[in-house]
């Protein structure tokens, strides 16, 4: 009887603990839903000299899955850069926008080039709920000609810095992980 009483008394506490704080967590989950998803696509690339950054640039993939099995839209990235050098401000994402010699910066998609680039103001609605905005980065919305593979990387490089890459998936990236849970 006794047993019972505590076993009771346990799952009484428990339950009328957990209940205040449940709906406050879930509403602030659900407020911020968009967010979340977003953070999950998000990456980070840093190129440094000796120990030093010189260039952040992190990158938010904007895939949203459709039915359509031949699905042939552009790959889309919401892009911030941030320079700690501020002689290299140039980041090359199209042929047409610098020429390679002048730039110090260069963004590639597996090997292509942006098809299109818009700047973003600080204000603009697509980066409400992007986790990375702040007041000195500068943000791009990039489209890369649409690639059929599943999986695959965006490299961020400079001659005098090197190469940063940064993985990307169509579906939840834990698909391709050979590692067991």
């Amino acid at each position: 009887m006794l047993r019972l009483f505590l076993g009771f008394m346990t799952v009484l506490l428990l339950v009328a603990c957990t209940s205040k704080k449940e709906e406050a967590l879930l509403q602030v989950y659900t407020d911020k839903i968009n967010y979340h998803k977003q953070l999950q696509k998000t990456e980070k690339a840093i190129l440094s000299d000796r120990n030093t950054s010189m260039a952040i640039l992190t990158a938010s993939y904007q895939f949203r899955p459709t039915k359509d099995k031949n699905d042939i839209r552009p790959e889309v990235f919401i892009v911030a850069v941030q320079f700690d050098d501020p002689q290299s401000q140039a980041i090359d994402f199209k042929a047409s926008t610098v020429t390679e010699a002048e730039s110090d910066f260069i963004l590639t998609l597996e090997g292509q080039k942006a098809s299109k680039v818009n700047v973003l103001a600080k204000g603009d609605e697509r980066l409400k709920d992007i986790s990375f905005v702040t007041p000195w980065g500068k943000y791009y919305e990039v489209t890369f000609p649409h690639t059929a593979k599943k999986q695959f990387k965006l490299y961020f490089e400079s001659k005098q810095y090197g190469k940063s890459e940064l993985s990307f998936s169509k579906v939840a990236k834990f698909v391709y992980s050979k590692k067991g849970f």
